[in-house]
């Protein structure tokens, strides 16, 4: 589904240039198409678990994993190219932790740096599977003006058949 339906429609006229930052790979999924979109990806993931089996599978290639919390990323300001978050958002357990990720993202893109974004939007069949498990998702009308505090410009949300995506430029 990720190969074939999110990210197809997600990245459609998108570049994120050679320098990508992938926040919340899981088990890799859309690591593994991203890191042919780009020379370098780096994946940061908050599982311990899930970072050290990434990290081993991709070891040798393209991408290199961070085991790191999202909201205080230990990386430097302006490194990347472009910015990737794909249904992984909704698991952040609150707004202020969501709007900490788009604020470091904005802070270690490169002025004019690419964000694309997708994930659910709030469904009740989507609420239901997710029972008992962290789930918060982001009401997509409510992004641009949470992109825009966080540092973002030239924000587009628009819904699809599986909930929305966005993109934006880092200023």
């Amino acid at each position: 589904m990720v190969e074939e339906m999110v990210l197809p429609e997600a990245l459609d006229g998108v570049d994120l240039g050679d320098d990508v930052i992938e926040v919340g790979p899981g088990p890799g999924f859309t690591t593994d198409v991203l890191r042919a979109h780009a020379e370098r990806l780096t994946a940061v993931e908050i599982d311990p678990m899930l970072a050290d089996a990434l990290a081993r599978r991709l070891a040798g290639t393209n991408v290199e994993v961070i085991c790191a919390d999202a909201t205080v990323l230990d990386l430097p300001d302006d490194r990347f190219t472009g910015a990737g978050s794909f249904n992984m958002l909704h698991h952040v357990p609150t707004d202020d932790a969501q709007d900490r990720i788009f604020a470091e993202l904005a802070r270690v893109l490169r002025a004019g740096g690419q964000l694309c974004a997708a994930d659910g939007s709030p469904r009740l069949q989507v609420d239901a599977f997710h029972e008992g498990d962290t789930y918060h998702p982001i009401e997509p009308d409510a992004l641009p003006a949470r992109l825009t505090a966080a540092g973002f410009t030239a924000i587009h949300v628009r819904d699809y058949p599986l909930g929305w995506i966005c993109t934006a430029r880092a200023s």
